[in-house]
């Protein structure tokens, strides 16, 4: 039984759908209180601007890098912890079915695909600084970074874990029982991945046309969790991406501002922004589907979904 026919394990009436999502709605904004409440406070003693409250990169300058990170995390935990909540007892479905077609969730994927997409990121800002070493700015600070540390090794996971689950895992195979095909979802999934990535100040510096990233590395991972049958794969590359992220280098621009070893001040280019969806994620494809010797691309990408056949249905 693969991945995406494993949705059929749990129930799966359309109300059920519909009252998950609007519960996940309510668990990420209930967790977003805190940062409401904080900024109200500072609203009202008069130390924001009111007019600026839509402004994200404005929000990101009221408080300390470690406090605004955790403020943009908690919501992930209260999505993941609601999504749980209604994996298992709206759907009474298994957590393990919405992860993996294989028998028990794949720990040496995820670390693979952890420290493969890890190492190379480390590799290429390597690069970045030798080359151009004038682009990086040494914004290491001891204290600072080691609670930053503890912040991202915590939170970090539960933030791609949740994308993965809602988008790879739930939404997946919710539009595969609903359309009986993987295209579609896979499409599906991918921009809405993208947009809702729309909001971030990196869209607002460099325009609409980096959706094209966006919507390509939902394309990247929704074809990981298809021709893997799971998402260890993408949620091992989702970790590292975000993490090295915070932890290595970040811009003035970028979601994550962060006490980061690095601070790149160069002027960001759009086409260099696309370009691991043009070229990297295509290779990285290749590499994953020779090592774990995908077959049938046809199949699992455009094929028909199917439901199980139970022993009890074959009785």
């Amino acid at each position: 039984m693969n991945h995406l026919q494993k949705g059929f394990l749990g129930k799966t009436n359309w109300w059920r759908y519909i009252l998950t999502i609007l519960i996940l709605s309510i668990g990420i904004s209930f967790f977003s209180i805190p940062q409401s409440i904080a900024i109200g406070n500072k609203t009202t003693a008069g130390l924001a601007d009111a007019s600026r409250l839509d402004d994200i990169s404005y929000l990101m300058t009221l408080f300390d890098s470690n406090v605004n990170l955790i403020y943009m995390l908690l919501p992930f935990i209260g999505g993941f912890l609601f999504l749980f909540f209604c994996v298992k007892y709206i759907h009474q479905q298994a957590f393990k079915n919405l992860t993996t077609g294989r028998v028990f969730i794949d720990w040496n994927r995820i670390l693979f695909s952890f420290l493969l997409w890890g190492g190379l990121t480390v590799l290429l800002v390597g690069i970045q600084y030798v080359v151009m070493p004038d682009t990086l700015v040494w914004n290491f600070q001891a204290t600072e970074f080691l609670l930053l540390l503890v912040i991202a090794l915590a939170l970090v996971p539960i933030q791609t874990s949740l994308e993965e689950y809602f988008f790879r895992g739930y939404l997946l195979q919710a539009l595969g029982i609903l359309t009986k095909n993987r295209w579609f979802p896979l499409v599906f999934t991918s921009v809405l991945f993208g947009l809702a990535h729309m909001s971030n100040p990196e869209v607002n510096k460099l325009g609409p046309f980096l959706m094209i990233y966006y919507i390509g590395t939902g394309l990247f991972l929704g074809i990981l969790a298809l021709m893997d049958d799971g998402l260890e794969l993408s949620i091992g590359f989702h970790a590292a991406n975000n993490m090295i992220t915070a932890l290595l280098v970040t811009a003035d621009w970028q979601v994550f501002q962060t006490y980061s070893i690095f601070k790149d001040v160069s002027e960001p280019n759009l086409w260099l922004s696309i370009l691991p969806s043009l070229i990297v994620f295509p290779l990285l494809l290749v590499f994953y589907a020779k090592k774990y010797k995908w077959t049938d691309w046809k199949g699992k990408l455009f094929g028909p979904v199917k439901a199980p056949v139970l022993e009890e249905d074959a009785v």
